[in-house]
């Protein structure tokens, strides 16, 4: 860890040392000495092949421009004030206070590019005066704005808070999602990046609802506006490798088109869970909050989406997002998405039980098919009323053949487990906002979704398995077989409204109902090799479930504002009528009532303190309801419990931000507490590496503590990073009808320093180190992860751009002897001819050709060490064409 820290700090030293940089600060002021916050200040450098810089004043007006000795204009801007410019020659530290005049005449304002506006909880990026013109992608362009993020998986964060909806000229670009975005709009198209906090798609209730969204909408320049515009790329790699690449869009003032096109066999993944997540439906985040979640099962493409680690795959993606102004009251927009995706992996894992070893080996070919259709009508009548009538459709059919060796005490089981998933949904819902008068606005909703799970899996085996948990007939070769359906119905209506009593005092008053209905079924059999079936239904197996739930709530609660403070508070009552319909039936009714409370502190308006507490509470799935035997896997055996209830639980949270661009900090710290009440836990009962699970409703089950803190700081041209985040949680366990208490303790914290020169690389060097322990019974388990890593962006020779991300990860579990090593590095380099459309890229993935990632895990019953194989090195020459 020494030599890491060590090495880092070095370079620290010598890029401090690279260039002498001059500071001009000073206070910027009206002509009665007033302090103007957000004033811009510009450094336009005398030589043109410079890059200019910029400052924006504090709270209390404060400016710190970092300059290269040479000859500048000063430009200083304010809204409804005079420009005032004078010259400098930055020769040395200077300090030089600025007075701004008052416009005499509005209508005579001269526009000016300013790089950065802040104005309330809009932050407008001018992407020119932040751009050289060698980005390629929206992303490239994100990662050089002040406090804007862009992370490996595509999420974009601004000032530390995440963006959650992505908007291109005001309307959603194929959902909101970011990764399609940001890896897909050219950035030579891009005018402005406006951010907006706080936002909410309907304006009237942007100061009426509790919206903690932010929105980043994508300005594009006037050129790309009624023009095609975007990019083809093919390549080809070693071997059989493969990639092409599309981009298409069309923006106008009646109708914007987007295209995305991707095949290749390389394991790049256009579509990710998280996207997958974005495009599930569903009603507006102003409807949330009234602290019930039901969970559904994820049985369908989604669960196929999360692995990364494959030995191959190969990709098929397209997707369309159209939007149409039908005209000035009626909107239409839609997207239609095809995913076609097939990959294998392969894993070897050492299990260590409490008794004895097992060695493992895991193969998996998955084939998983996926098209998501929604259309949705956007009618405003008036400025004072909106309807959203919106219509979605989704339908995958996966395919996933698993082949396990199996090694315990010399015995090889061999098990194939083959499964056929085909899943439907179809939401559908209409809303309605209307703002009635100054005091009074309702909102209403109803929404509709109906979804359809067959998965079908069908097991086969050289021993016998499972044997004392299943009624199994001895054959030469064992198949087993199951056909599960799940379906649910869900219903929801919810109507609100918004009371102002005045400015500084809002009553919300909520009505609501939903309905649930589930319906769960599983047939359990063994094919004999005579024809016939061994069916497991005589011995307990077989659900035929049919799960109601309705809850009717009502939900008030009282805001009030009182300088720096804000208070929210009230509640929801609700009343659940449940019954469980199978052998026999079960009928439940509960009435409940859940708190929650909102605290705000606004010091100034870069620095904030916001607390949360909300009791919430959880239905499971059908499928925990169900009393009647079924099969998990290949070496368990599920039952559940009609006697379950709702899970609920405290959920509480503290988050402390600031920001001072005249400083170049940025803070965030925040405290996330979770304590279950009442939870749902399984009981493990082990026959060697065969389960019984069911699950039971305990008392106290878990407590969480999550702390995280992070700050930049920005020191000449350098840019400092440290995080830190700390876990800890105790929970119950049940194995073989023992309560077991363990404990997970998991703490982590990450440094580094990122170079900002015009005429030198971007260098991003850093070191992670994370330590953990975990603790359950007699088991005592700690750990230690070292992972220094590097990233290089360099754009030289006037076209050429050259990108290096590397990472060496260092993995040490004394107590049981477990150490693990390897290290990752890709790189590429591109050009591109200025105003030439040709572009060419080389990549290499995978540069040091590692063959497989250790993995290690381990719990109360179960120790295991895994090697996960990937794909090897690929190096591929690309070619591009920019429309």
């Amino acid at each position: 860890m020494k030599k890491y820290i060590c090495f880092l700090l070095l370079f620290i030293l010598s890029i401090i040392s690279y260039s002498q940089s001059i500071t001009l600060k000073g206070v910027v002021k009206d002509s009665i000495t007033t302090p103007l916050s957000y004033a811009n200040i510009i450094a336009i450098p005398k030589d043109t092949a410079k890059t200019m810089t910029f400052a924006i004043t504090d709270d209390v007006g404060r400016y710190n421009l970092s300059l290269h000795q040479e000859r500048y204009t000063i430009t200083v801007s304010y809204l409804g004030f005079e420009t005032y410019n004078f010259e400098l020659d930055a020769q040395q530290d200077i300090e030089k206070n600025i007075v701004l005049k008052p416009k005499e005449n509005q209508l005579e304002e001269v526009v000016i590019e300013i790089p950065v506006i802040v104005k309330q909880d809009t932050m407008i990026y001018n992407a020119d005066s932040f751009t050289t013109g060698e980005e390629r992608k929206l992303k490239n362009v994100l990662k050089k704005l002040p406090g804007v993020d862009v992370d490996k998986d595509g999420e974009v964060t601004v000032n530390g808070k995440k963006v959650t909806t992505m908007l291109v000229e005001g309307e959603k670009f194929f959902g909101g999602g970011s990764k399609l975005a940001v890896e897909n709009i050219p950035a030579d198209a891009i005018d402005k990046v406006v951010v907006l906090d706080n936002y909410n798609e309907i304006p009237f209730l942007k100061n009426l609802s509790d919206s903690d969204e932010m929105a980043m909408n994508i300005e594009l320049k006037e050129d790309k506006k009624k023009f095609v515009f975007g990019d083809i790329e093919a390549g080809k790699g070693n071997k059989d490798y493969y990639r092409t690449h599309s981009n298409l869009f069309y923006y106008s003032p009646e109708i914007n088109a987007n295209f995305i096109g991707n095949v290749n066999n390389v394991a790049e993944t256009t579509f990710t869970f998280k996207d997958f997540m974005n495009f599930q439906g569903g009603i507006n985040a102003v409807f949330r909050g009234d602290g019930l979640s039901l969970n559904s099962s994820r049985s369908d493409f989604s669960q196929f989406m999360e692995s990364q680690d494959l030995v191959s795959r190969s990709s098929k993606f397209g997707a369309l997002n159209i939007t149409k102004t039908v005209n000035n009251k009626l909107n239409v927009n839609g997207y239609a998405i095809f995913s076609d995706d097939n990959s294998n992996t392969f894993e070897e894992t050492q299990n260590q039980y409490v008794a004895f070893l097992e060695d493992k080996e895991s193969t998996t070919n998955s084939k998983n098919i996926l098209g998501i259709g929604k259309i949705n009508f956007d009618y405003t009548p008036n400025l004072k009323e909106q309807w959203y009538f919106r219509t979605q459709f989704k339908k995958s059919d996966n395919f996933k053949n698993n082949n396990i060796s199996s090694i315990v005490n010399f015995n090889n089981n061999l098990i194939n487990t083959r499964k056929d998933a085909i899943a439907t949904l179809i939401n559908q819902n209409i809303e309605w906002h209307k703002k009635v008068s100054n005091k009074h606005t309702f909102s209403f909703v109803a929404d509709y979704v109906y979804n359809k799970n067959n998965p079908n899996t069908f097991w086969e085996t050289n021993n016998s398995i499972l044997q004392g948990l299943i009624p199994i007939i001895d054959e030469p070769i064992y198949e087993l077989s199951q056909l599960k359906e799940t379906q649910r119905n869900n219903f929801e209506t919810i109507l609100k409204h918004y009371w102002v009593l005045n400015n500084n005092n809002h009553v919300y008053t909520t009505l609501g109902n939903r309905f649930s209905n589930d319906q769960f079924s599983t047939y359990d059999s063994q094919l004999l090799n005579n024809g016939s079936t061994n069916n497991f239904n005589t011995s307990g197996f077989g659900n035929d479930l049919d799960f109601k739930l309705n809850d009717n709530f009502l939900g008030l609660h009282y805001k009030f504002r009182t300088g720096i403070f804000t208070f929210k508070q009230g509640g929801y009552f609700h009343n659940y009528n449940w019954k469980a319909n199978q052998t026999n039936t079960t009928k439940k009714q509960k009435t409940i009532f859940l708190p929650d409370f909102l605290s705000e502190i606004e010091f100034k308006k870069s620095e904030k303190l916001k607390a949360t507490y909300q009791l919430k509470s959880t239905f499971s799935n059908a499928s925990k309801y169900a009393n009647q035997f079924y099969l998990q896997s290949y070496n368990s055996v599920y039952r559940g419990n009609e006697l379950l209830e709702n899970e609920l639980f405290h959920s509480a949270r503290i988050r402390y931000s600031k920001f001072s661009m005249y400083k170049g900090l940025m803070l965030f710290a925040s405290v996330n507490f979770t304590k279950k009440i009442k939870g749902i836990q399984n009981n493990v009962e082990f026959d060697g590496v065969n389960q019984f699970l069911t699950p039971i409703l305990i008392d106290n089950p878990e407590t969480r503590w999550n702390y995280n803190g992070n700050i930049r700081k920005k020191i000449k041209n350098i840019n400092y990073k440290f995080s830190v985040n700390y876990m800890s949680s105790n929970y119950i366990q049940f194995i073989d009808n023992i309560r077991n208490k363990n404990k997970n303790n998991t703490s982590s914290f990450e440094m580094s320093a990122k170079t900002l020169y015009d005429d030198f690389p971007t260098i991003e060097i850093g070191y992670k180190r994370s330590l953990g322990k975990y603790v359950s019974g007699n088991t005592n388990s700690k750990f230690t992860t070292n992972e220094p890593f590097i990233n290089i962006d360099y754009d030289f020779l006037k076209g050429f751009i050259f990108s290096f991300d590397y990472r060496k990860y260092n993995y040490e579990n004394k107590e049981f002897n477990q150490e693990n090593k390897y290290e990752l590095g890709n790189a590429t380099l591109s050009y591109r001819k200025e105003n030439s459309a040709w572009s060419f890229k080389l990549d290499a993935k995978n540069i040091f050709d590692v063959k497989f990632k250790n993995q290690n895990s381990f719990s109360s019953y179960i120790i295991s060490d895994t090697k996960t194989y990937i794909m090897p090195r690929i190096i591929m020459l690309s070619l591009g064409y920019n429309l």
